[in-house]
């Protein structure tokens, strides 16, 4: 079996001392590819390091995440914007809106994920878009932004079967499936015995997000056999069913 990992954060500092031999478990574990989103500038360089010592197994992305955004998010904002251009990255993202931590940016969060999207349409670049606590403020972006081509992944998806069925609606999305999905009382499973397998990635946003039965400790990429499994027990169908549709889906969707 073949997995791509479309989220994860392996250029972490939870990574430093060991990151060869997490790169060796997820080899072992049939991840052959891994989306690196970008955060803001303070990742750039560590993110573009990794991803340069094994181009065959990481793609860099770009963008400014919606936590980072505070008093200097001009400055921030103007070098994606600068740098979207000197490689061919794999999408816009990590961005979006997030109300879970603060709202004492959220007009300017909203102006960046706003121009963010534009500059994906512009470079004909998928995004990667965080949605916490933020559905109602991130369709009322798409609909100030209308018009333009619009494709990517609602990344660590954990809503309704309605909202997901109103992505669909926006473009060509796709919806991350990761860790939260394996948890006891998780709404998404129940999401999950509908959602078609033609619109689902999967991502383990490691280090964060661990899926049971490693739940509490650090996550990582060879954990995403634990997310396929779950999805394939939802579903009642085979992991390597699972693990074929969503690393096609992948594949197609960062241009792999």
């Amino acid at each position: 079996m073949e997995f791509i990992d479309t989220h994860a954060h392996l250029y972490d500092k939870a990574f430093s001392e060991d990151i060869l031999q997490v790169i060796q478990r997820m080899e072992e574990a049939g991840v052959t590819h891994c989306i690196l989103p970008g955060i803001d500038m303070s990742a750039y360089d560590t993110m573009i390091s990794l991803s340069n010592s094994r181009p065959d197994l990481f793609s860099p992305c770009i963008g400014l995440h919606p936590t980072s955004v505070s008093e200097d998010w001009e400055r921030e904002l103007a070098f994606v914007k600068k740098h979207a251009r000197d490689r061919r990255f794999a999408a816009i993202g990590e961005i979006g809106i997030d109300k879970y931590w603060s709202t004492d940016y959220l007009t300017q969060q909203t102006k960046v994920f706003a121009e963010q999207l534009e500059l994906a349409a512009t470079l004909d670049l998928p995004v990667i878009i965080h949605l916490r606590n933020s559905t109602e403020d991130i369709f009322k972006v798409f609909s100030d932004v209308r018009g333009i081509p619009l494709r990517g992944v609602f990344h660590a998806f954990s809503g309704s079967y309605e909202t997901y069925k109103r992505i669909l609606t926006q473009g060509d999305f796709k919806i991350g499936i990761g860790g939260v999905s394996t948890y006891k009382n998780a709404g998404v499973a129940a999401t999950l015995e509908k959602i078609s397998l033609d619109d689902i990635v999967l991502e383990t946003d490691a280090p964060w997000l661990t899926p049971v039965p490693f739940r509490g400790k650090r996550n990582e990429s060879s954990y995403l056999i634990h997310i396929a499994a779950n999805i394939a027990m939802i579903q009642g169908i085979p992991i390597e069913t699972v693990a074929t549709i969503t690393t096609n889906n992948a594949r197609k969707l960062f241009s792999l």
